[in-house]
């Protein structure tokens, strides 16, 4: 699941972000199409960078 640090800590970054972005808008009382939108975008891209494998590495069957 975790392919490298580096791709799985942008990933985590990604979804804090978009829970975060949430959670002001909630405290706001601004709860629009924009604002859900924005969180299912980066939890989407939080998860594809999560079990993405990092352009410098080669496929192949040995274990990272």
């Amino acid at each position: 699941m975790f392919k490298n640090w580096k791709t799985t800590s942008a990933g985590i970054a990604a979804i804090v972000g978009g829970i975060t972005r949430l959670i002001f808008a909630i405290k706001a009382g601004e709860i629009t199409e924009e604002a859900i939108a924005t969180t299912t975008t980066s939890i989407l891209l939080g998860l594809g960078l999560i079990f993405a494998k990092d352009s410098n590495v080669t496929g192949g069957t040995v274990q990272q």
